[in-house]
């Protein structure tokens, strides 16, 4: 669980929310392949239930109350990387921003793969 205080209360949302929110957004971008697992317990996850989770390569935490999120990608052959990168990291901003109104404070895209 995610959680937040603020002068109405308390908000909580679920890490799956958030993991399926970012990872969704970022496999739209152009030239994302896809995502790759980003710990061993969701490598595991997937060779277990051989299905793509849209949580797969997501990780998402709390830090001085904003939120820093990791993403880990394989991108496509032949795309420019550093733009790539950066319309993930505008992307996932914009849309964690909009659908749950709380700060971004830190995106994190680690390219680990490069498919054709």
């Amino acid at each position: 669980m995610i959680k937040f205080e603020n002068h109405l209360g308390s908000i909580e949302i679920s890490q799956d929310y958030f993991a399926n929110l970012v990872g969704h957004a970022a496999s739209e971008c152009f030239g994302v392949a896809g995502m790759v697992e980003s710990t061993a317990s969701q490598g595991l996850r997937y060779i277990l239930k051989k299905d793509e989770a849209q949580d797969k390569g997501v990780k998402v935490r709390t830090v001085a109350g904003g939120l820093v999120i990791d993403l880990h990608i394989a991108v496509t052959y032949g795309v420019n990387i550093a733009a790539i990168v950066k319309s993930i990291v505008n992307k996932v901003r914009y849309t964690v921003e909009e659908a749950t109104g709380l700060q971004v404070a830190k995106v994190n895209v680690f390219v680990d793969d490069m498919k054709q």
